[in-house]
């Protein structure tokens, strides 16, 4: 059985992704942690690839933008990514947005158990 570092969380954000006259594509980007990612997605690309990756994590705000995602599996029309490199501000960004999916279920809980 398969233990992970970060928690991984089920959501369905829009994304892309380019690579130095590679490959370039979009997605359907899901299972997110801190770490990394899995994207769906029907462009092919091979592990070892490093990626520049946008996530849309919501209309309101600019994607944010990881500098280097390395490909370490694929399969399926998906593949997996491990976050190599972003700026502060978009690091900042990231763990705002998995911290507010940590909170959801508990949030979620609080609020139906309100009379």
């Amino acid at each position: 059985m398969e233990h992970r570092q970060h928690p991984r969380f089920l959501v369905q954000f829009r994304s892309s992704f380019s690579s130095a006259n590679i490959v370039s594509g979009d997605g359907t980007l899901s299972d997110l942690s801190i770490r990394g990612c899995c994207v769906f997605s029907a462009t092919s690309v091979k592990p070892g690839t490093t990626l520049q990756l946008q996530v849309d994590v919501s209309g309101d705000a600019p994607p944010i933008q990881v500098k280097q995602a390395v490909v370490r599996w694929c399969r399926d029309r998906k593949f997996g990514l491990e976050f190599a490199s972003l700026t502060p501000d978009e690091w900042a960004r990231l763990q705002h947005v998995v911290k507010e999916l940590e909170l959801e279920p508990y949030q979620r809980a609080g609020a139906s158990e309100a009379p």
